[in-house]
Formats: structure tokens, sequence, C-alpha cells
């Protein structure tokens, strides 16, 4: 199936990829993690889907992929993103299933302390603790990747090394991770401070759809035990996605996070 770019918002780059055939399924929207874009679900995730019955469609929050406002990145914020989340949703009627992964997760959760969804799912989220302890439990047990993820903060560029074990878990093409290298960018340093710290999610405010909470078993970044702590606090249950990195959605076992995320959506897990 082919992704197109989605006529749905000037500023905002959307990517769209719809079913061959129109179903009753609801329209899904896709929000990205730091340092990506949209690009990142037109991989595997919106064919996939879209070839599963819904409508599948992705955004590049500003600054990132050919949305507006890249001169100006290291200046946006968390809340700047949910601004931009918002406006995404506004082309739509009726309203998208929200799909966040990674920091795209935590704009998700801003949203829902705004507005409702139908549902949510959350895909390798930073969980509502935020990123300072899963960066002082990086700092303790993996010290040089902490200090290339911040190279990458700070130049968009890290080794193919970092990459692949920040990442992915398991071995991935070479061809294939060295195209993901150069669409990866940098990243606002405002918003992974909100992240870290200063505009974490309320969940006394968040509106609560249903909601998929995957954790991914190999992930480098966010330890399983943490964030599953971390979500039952807030009231919501975590699962784990076997044998798959932070980047579930672009690892060689992309299509068990896919397959159990269309479970859910059909009401059949």
């Amino acid at each position: 199936m082919q992704v197109l770019r989605s006529a749905l918002s000037a500023e905002l780059e959307i990517l769209e990829c719809q079913p061959e055939i129109e179903t009753p399924r609801p329209s899904l929207l896709f929000v990205h993690g730091a340092f990506a874009g949209a690009w990142i679900f037109a991989e595997h995730f919106l064919p996939y889907l879209a070839a599963a019955g819904f409508p599948s469609y992705a955004v590049s929050l500003r600054g990132h992929g050919a949305s507006f406002g890249r001169d100006a990145l290291a200046w946006h914020s968390l809340g700047d993103y949910v601004d931009d989340l918002e406006a995404a949703v506004e082309a739509f009627d009726p309203a998208p299933v929200l799909v966040g992964h990674s920091m795209g997760a935590v704009v998700v959760m801003k949203y829902l302390e705004r507005a409702r969804a139908p549902a949510a799912a959350l895909l390798a989220p930073v969980p509502p603790q935020g990123l300072l302890p899963a960066s002082l439990a990086l700092a303790l047990s993996r010290p040089s990747l902490l200090v290339e993820l911040n190279l990458l903060l700070a130049n968009g560029r890290a080794s193919l090394e970092v990459l692949h074990k920040a990442l992915i878990s398991g071995p991935v093409p070479a061809d294939d991770l060295v195209r993901y290298y150069h669409q990866f960018q940098r990243e606002s340093q405002r918003a992974i401070w909100d992240l870290t710290l200063f505009d974490l999610p309320q969940s006394w405010r968040m509106h609560r759809p249903p909601m998929l909470v995957l954790l991914a078993e190999r992930d480098a970044l966010l330890p399983v035990a943490a964030s599953r702590a971390g979500f039952a606090a807030i009231g919501l249950r975590t699962e784990v996605v076997e044998e798959v990195g932070h980047a579930m959605i672009l690892e060689p076992g992309w299509q068990r996070a896919a397959d159990r995320l269309i479970r859910w959506l059909t009401g059949a897990g």
C-alpha cells in the first residue's frame, strides 16, 4: 500500500495510507517520538494497519520531518507539540484513535489533559515519572550510551552502533539501519527538559478513554520495571511486547506490536 502526503494540513506534515476497500474501522493518528518524524511509521505501521482496514495517518510535530518550525527547533516545548496534535486532530471527523510512541506517547497523554479521544495507545512510552529516573539508571548501567545520546541531542548525530544499541535490540539489515540513521534528526532541548522534569503528565487531569500501553521487553532507554511501576501508579495496566527494543515500530519484530494493537482495536484481545 502506498504512503502519501496528506492534504489535511498545510503547515504540518501528515502522511497517510488508506485501506483498499472502505471499512467502518476508525482512523488512527500516530505521533512520533524524539529525534524522529512521521516517516518512522511509514516504514511498517501505516501500510500494515491500512491493510487491516484502518485509515492510518502520522503527523510530524513542528520542527520535524517536513513540518514548519525547523529553524526554531531548539525553542519548541512539549506544550507546542500538544498544540500540533490538537491542530491535527481538528482535521478529522470523527476524531481518530491516537497512537503515540516514546515522547509521542507523552504528547498524547498531555493532549488528554485538554480533550477527549475515542481511544489511545502508547508504544514504548516515556513513563509518567518522566526521563529523570531512566537517565539516572542509564548513567549507572551504561554510561557510554548516555554520553552518546547526549551528543545526539546536541548535534543531531550519533554513531550507527549507538543508534542500533539504543533503539533496536535485534539484527537489522545494514542498508535499513543506514537509511534510518539519515532520517533521524536533532531534538528540542527544551522539550527534553519538559519530558525530564518540567511538564510531566498530570494524571488527575487526564481523560481516560480505553487505553493500551505496550512496553518493549528489551528497551535500553526505559527499563520495563520502572515504566510498569510508573503507569501502575496512575492506574494504567501495561503489557510487554517480547524481544523488541525501544523502537518497536522499526524492529524486525515490529509485527508483534502491530498485531497486538490490531487485536486491541478490534476487541479481539
